[in-house]
């Protein structure tokens, strides 16, 4: 069975089939594939354009064939050149000929732009269900780390003492903008359903879009049918969301490998989330934080392909369309299987506070002593300045910012006093920074993450 073939006196060479046929990839589709032909079924029934009954069989059928699927009985035959053709050839099976009034002012242009539509909707639910879970193991190691200080690092060299709250909760505000940037596309991606576009022109039957979209959970039909059947903008929004997440716990995954390994000795990961070596008895491996490194590049590559596929294409439907797919569904596989062993990972690593503390090292609070100048009624920029001084003057002795003499820092400014010993508390420099989204403002923050949290339940 083929949907179409009037015209033509010779069938298609095989390896014509091969290169054309998508069911190996598009049968995830069945879903979307079957709310998107009971929906049109009751829609070509409303314009009496078919029967009450024959609506009723049809919807009945294709029931049975989401069961098959369901079921993992669905048998594709040699004929089956996608997922449309395949629901049909089967209803056909089971209902007869009433199966060809179905796709009654119908194409597959606008009948897999629908599909494909539906499929990434259901998709971001799932995938941001997946992405709060994770932020909440992030959140609660944001918890046990509140009244802990490590150092923080700019150009991946010590800068500022922070707390580790502060470090985790930056992961966490990062992924939270994915789930929302997700949540924002799905509210614009459900003002445009497809369906009723045609093949380009629209349908001659009288269809009433609008209850068709509402119909399939939209708020509105597309509104030009020869745009609707092209658009993939929701693959590319999906796709781009996907690679920043990707990006964002590639960035996760750098640290906490670097963190863990031992000549940090941040963190250490759980055995269960660790793998050796086959030669070195000692290894303890990050693999997991290592193949989501490696995996952001996929997503990207995903990205970039398809723009560079929809880049030239001309009005309307066109086969490169069929491109869309499988790296969508490569994508969402990709992130799906990552979310579960992170957020194990995350959920089960121990934090090493001793080891974080004592990589703490003064001059990280040179900023502080700059700060205590000003306090003083020194300019910033000449406060700076000062403070660079004495760091120097430090390094040159090799001592400690604290173990330089009173008459040392004199010997720069007048203006320093015995109070300039004060300056040298990491915990005091870390509860100075207390405004809001600060390193001292992380019991709010911590507050803040989980009424977001709470608000995804």
């Amino acid at each position: 069975m083929t949907l179409w073939g009037g015209a033509f006196s010779s069938p298609t060479e095989d390896a014509v089939r091969r290169l054309n046929d998508s069911l190996r990839f598009d049968w995830r589709l069945y879903d979307a594939d079957i709310d998107g032909s009971i929906a049109w079924a009751r829609a070509v029934a409303d314009a009496g354009v078919i029967t009450a009954a024959e609506r009723d069989t049809l919807a009945d059928g294709l029931e049975r064939i989401r069961l098959e699927f369901q079921r993992g009985e669905f048998v594709s035959a040699p004929g089956d050149e996608d997922i449309h053709t395949a629901v049909e050839r089967r209803l056909t099976e089971i209902v007869g000929a009433v199966a060809g009034k179905l796709h009654t002012g119908r194409s597959r242009n606008d009948q897999v732009a629908t599909d494909v539509l539906l499929w990434v909707l259901a998709a971001q639910e799932k995938l941001t269900s997946a992405l709060t879970v994770f932020l909440a193991a992030l959140r609660r190691q944001a918890q046990n780390g509140d009244n802990l200080v490590m150092p923080g690092f700019t150009h991946f060299q010590p800068a500022q003492p922070i707390t580790v709250a502060q470090w985790w909760l930056s992961h966490f505000w990062a992924l939270v903008r994915d789930v929302e940037r997700l949540e924002t596309m799905a509210v614009a991606w459900r003002h445009k359903c497809p369906l009723g576009s045609g093949a380009l022109s629209g349908t001659p039957y009288d269809i009433d879009r609008q209850r068709l979209a509402e119909s399939l959970g939209f708020e509105a039909a597309s509104p030009n049918s020869l745009d609707s059947v092209a658009d993939r903008d929701h693959v590319a929004d999906f796709l781009y969301a996907l690679a920043m997440i990707g990006i964002h716990i590639s960035r996760l995954a750098e640290d906490l490998i670097i963190f863990a390994n031992p000549s940090f000795g941040f963190v250490r990961l759980d055995e269960r989330y660790s793998t050796g070596s086959s030669l070195m008895p000692q290894k303890r491996n990050p693999d997991p934080l290592e193949l989501a490194r490696g995996k952001a590049g996929r997503l990207i590559g995903h990205l970039s392909g398809l723009l560079a596929t929809l880049k030239g294409l001309p009005s309307g439907y066109n086969k490169d369309l069929q491109e869309d797919k499988e790296p969508l569904f490569d994508a969402y596989d990709t992130l799906a299987a990552l979310l579960p062993p992170l957020t194990g990972l995350v959920n089960t690593l121990t934090m090493n506070a001793d080891r974080m503390r004592a990589a703490l090292i003064e001059s990280m609070l040179a900023t502080d002593l700059a700060d205590y100048l000003v306090g003083k009624g020194i300019p910033f920029r000449q406060a700076h300045g000062l403070a660079g001084q004495v760091v120097r003057l430090a390094e040159q002795k090799r001592v400690e910012l604290s173990q330089l003499t009173l008459d040392d820092y004199r010997s720069i400014s007048d203006v320093f006093e015995s109070d300039v010993v004060k300056v040298f508390d990491y915990d005091a420099a870390v509860a100075r920074r207390r405004a809001s989204g600060g390193t001292g403002d992380t019991e709010r923050q911590i507050t803040l993450a989980e009424s977001w949290l709470k608000q995804r339940v």
